[in-house]
C-alpha cells in the first residue's frame, strides 16, 4: 500500500488533474494538443538529449536488457497482427491492433514512475525502451500500415517515406544527438545544463497532464469486451514475456529485471491512436484501450512495483 500511494498514485493524480481540467472547462479543446506537442517537441527532447549527453556509451551497452524489452513488445505486436490477419482485418488496421497492445507508454508514464520507483540510475535504460518503441516498434508499425493502404505500391517509397518521418521525429533525433555529444563533445556547460533541465523536468508532469486531457476528450462509453484481449496482452502478456526473457534467457539482474517488467507494464501510449487519425482509420477502440489500460495500470503497476522493490 505504501507504494500505491507514494509512488503510483501520485504519477496517475496527474492524469487525474488533466482530466479534471478539462471536464471542468479549466483548460480548452486544443489543451491536450498543445500540451503533446510541448512534450513531444522540447520537453522530452531535452530530457532524452541531457541523458544521452550526461552518459557514458559504455553505458549504453545493454544487450539483454534491450533484447529482454524489444522482443517482449515485438513478440506481443506480430502475434496480434497474425491473429487479427486471421480473423480477416485488413493489415493496416492489424498493424495498429498489434501497436495498440505493445506500445508502452515509457514517454508519458514511464520516466517519472520509474524515477521515482528505481531512482536516477533508471533513465539510460528508461531511454532505450523509449527509443525501442518510439522509434523500432512504431517505425515497423507505420511501415506495415503504410504497405496495407498503398497495395500494389513500391516498397522502396515506402521505406523511404517512413525512414524520412523517423529521421525527423524529435524523440529519434535528440537522443542520437545526446549520445553524439557525449562521445565527441567537451561536458555540458553550466548554462546549457540548467537550460535543459528547466524544460526536462517540465516534460513529465505536462506528459502526464497532457495525457488526462486527452482521455478526458473520448466520449462514449468504451466496448470492454472487444478491448480485454489487447488490454490484456498489453497489461499481463507484454510484462510476463519480458520477464521469462530476462529471468530464464538473458539472467538480467534483479534491479534490471524489475525495470524491464514495469516499463513493459505500462498502459498503451497514444502512438496508436495519433496513427490511427493519421491514417484516418477506426480509432475509436484505440482510444478505449488506452482509457481502460491506464486505469487499470494503476493497480497493476503497483504489485509489480512492490514486488521488485521488495525482492531486489
Amino acid at each position: 500500500m505504501q507504494v500505491l500511494f507514494s509512488i503510483v498514485l501520485p504519477i496517475f493524480a496527474l492524469i487525474g488533474v488533466g482530466w479534471l481540467a478539462r471536464v471542468r472547462g479549466w483548460m480548452g479543446a486544443a489543451g491536450a494538443f498543445e500540451m503533446n506537442r510541448f512534450v513531444v517537441y522540447l520537453g522530452m527532447p531535452a530530457l532524452l538529449f541531457q541523458i544521452m549527453a550526461k552518459s557514458s556509451w559504455k553505458q549504453l551497452d545493454q544487450p539483454g536488457f534491450i533484447a529482454a524489452f524489444g522482443l517482449a513488445s515485438g513478440a506481443v505486436y506480430a502475434v496480434t497482427v497474425a491473429v487479427s490477419r486471421m480473423r480477416g482485418g485488413a493489415l493496416a488496421d492489424a498493424s495498429l491492433a498489434g501497436l495498440n497492445a505493445a506500445y508502452a507508454n515509457v514517454g508519458f508514464i514511464g520516466f517519472p514512475l520509474a524515477m521515482a520507483a528505481f531512482g536516477p540510475s533508471s533513465m539510460m535504460p528508461a531511454t532505450i525502451t523509449s527509443i525501442l518503441t518510439v522509434c523500432v516498434l512504431f517505425g515497423i508499425a507505420v511501415t506495415v500500415v503504410e504497405l496495407g493502404v498503398n497495395e500494389g505500391g513500391s516498397i522502396a517509397g515506402i521505406l523511404r517515406k517512413v525512414g524520412w518521418s523517423l529521421a525527423q521525429n524529435p524523440m529519434l533525433l535528440s537522443p542520437v544527438l545526446g549520445a553524439l555529444y557525449a562521445g565527441f563533445a567537451p561536458p555540458l556547460p553550466e548554462g546549457a545544463d540548467r537550460f535543459l533541465s528547466l524544460l526536462a523536468h517540465a516534460a513529465s508532469p505536462c506528459a502526464l497532464v497532457s495525457l488526462g486531457l486527452f482521455i478526458a476528450d473520448q466520449r462514449g462509453r468504451p466496448q470492454i469486451p472487444a478491448l480485454s484481449a489487447q488490454v490484456g496482452l498489453k497489461l499481463v502478456g507484454q510484462p510476463a514475456l519480458t520477464w521469462l526473457l530476462a529471468e530464464y534467457v538473458f539472467h538480467l539482474s534483479p534491479s534490471m529485471t524489475g525495470l524491464a517488467v514495469v516499463l513493459a507494464a505500462l498502459p498503451t501510449g497514444t502512438g496508436p491512436f495519433m496513427l490511427a487519425q493519421m491514417y484516418k482509420r477506426e480509432a475509436g477502440g484505440i482510444a478505449g484501450s488506452i482509457l481502460v489500460s491506464t486505469v487499470v495500470s494503476v493497480l497493476t503497476i503497483s504489485v509489480l512495483v512492490s514486488w521488485f522493490r521488495t525482492t531486489g
